[in-house]
């Protein structure tokens, strides 16, 4: 169950709230208000108009302050506290760094699990929902061998390749899935289980829906942006020409991530969509090493390999120190100079440096070549 919600949470959840998960009203209102709590106030219907703001949320502003809107309202933040573990807000240190650069990025993310895995490298695997026995023996040794070296699969826990994808990943306890309804519920009902297994396993679940949305056909792109923009790069392991996940494949293209496609028979119905993503000039691999390899990650992720032979299961530490979570969000994975990071971070050379020192000690970042980065998990 979450902690409490502060201030800032609360204020970001009723525009969320208000305006239904409409990205541009948000942005636009949000930009408009300094102090985002005054946009709440009933004499600012007005200035919402002005903004252009859509109908229907105009309605619900106004049945927001009503006894029966209200009410509707603290239901709706008593749901997020029930079914969240964390609520990570765009302007906070500990939400996802490699979200913000997109204009649509989500606002919030609920989410349940251990927030700090969102920090991790991360691959994207998706495909279709029913695939060829060998599409999903693929998923699932792509995901197996990437989330050994360290990786943390990403996909959208739907059936399929998604679902291999997720099983195989656990076997190292490196996953996270991305839902396109609320924490409240699981789309498909039939992957509660799978759900439990990621969460227990130090995995995470999130969505950037409030509780009671359900599984809307638009609801399913949108999650995928998310997938794809956590992800450094994408793979699908197959796809028919008209499945959903080459959607995710166009949205990573445009949002400069590498998308990657296994190829099959040439005869093969369900390989139709990756031979045509190929064509498009996505990377063709046959090995998941290539994925490694084309990353172009640093020597760190080329060089070392944790063994396949475990008797145990992993166990992995993520406790990033609070005071350190901005610095080591700020990092990345192919490194950043002393100079670049200060100026980002606004903070002073000096205390960059003693906190630098901190995250190398901890073996949670490194010097390479005069750049400091992350390390990766192990």
């Amino acid at each position: 169950m979450l902690n409490p919600l502060s201030q800032v949470q609360i204020e970001t959840i009723t525009l969320w709230y208000l305006v239904q998960h409409s990205l541009s009203s948000f942005y636009k209102i949000q930009g408009h208000y300094p102090i985002l709590s005054e946009a709440f106030s009933p004499n600012q219907l007005a200035i919402w108009q002005a903004l252009g703001i859509h109908k229907n949320h105009l309605q619900r502003f106004q049945e927001f302050h009503t006894s029966e809107g209200q009410k509707n309202f603290q239901h709706c933040l008593q749901q997020i506290q029930q079914s969240s573990d964390f609520v990570l807000i765009f302007s906070e240190a500990n939400y996802p760094q490699q979200l913000l650069p997109y204009i649509d990025k989500p606002p919030l993310i609920f989410g349940q699990g251990n927030a700090q895995v969102l920090l991790q490298p991360q691959v994207a695997i998706v495909g279709s929902r029913k695939p060829s026995p060998h599409g999903r023996q693929v998923a699932y040794d792509f995901a197996f061998y990437l989330s050994e070296q360290g990786f943390y699969i990403n996909s959208g826990l739907a059936q399929g390749i998604d679902q291999a994808a997720h099983q195989a990943a656990l076997k190292n306890q490196r996953t996270i899935a991305v839902m396109a309804t609320g924490l409240d519920q699981t789309y498909p009902t039939q992957h509660q289980a799978l759900r439990e297994d990621i969460l227990q396993n130090g995995g995470a679940v999130i969505t950037e829906f409030l509780p009671q949305t359900p599984p809307l056909q638009h609801h399913f792109p949108r999650r995928n942006r998310i997938v794809s923009g956590l992800s450094l790069g994408v793979i699908v392991a197959e796809a028919a020409l008209k499945s959903g996940s080459l959607i995710t494949a166009k949205i990573a293209a445009e949002q400069g991530k590498v998308v990657f496609a296994i190829p099959g028979h040439i005869y093969g119905e369900f390989h139709q969509g990756c031979h045509q993503l190929i064509r498009e000039g996505a990377i063709l691999i046959d090995h998941p090493q290539q994925v490694i390899e084309d990353l172009a990650l640093p020597t760190q992720w080329q060089s070392t390999h944790i063994t396949a032979e475990k008797s145990e299961p992993i166990t992995i530490s993520l406790n990033v120190p609070e005071h350190l979570i901005s610095l080591y969000n700020q990092l990345d994975w192919t490194g950043q100079g002393l100079d670049g990071l200060a100026q980002h971070l606004h903070i002073d050379v000096a205390t960059l440096t003693a906190q630098l020192m901190e995250l190398e000690l901890l073996g949670l970042a490194m010097q390479q070549a005069g750049c400091y980065l992350r390390c990766r998990p192990t």
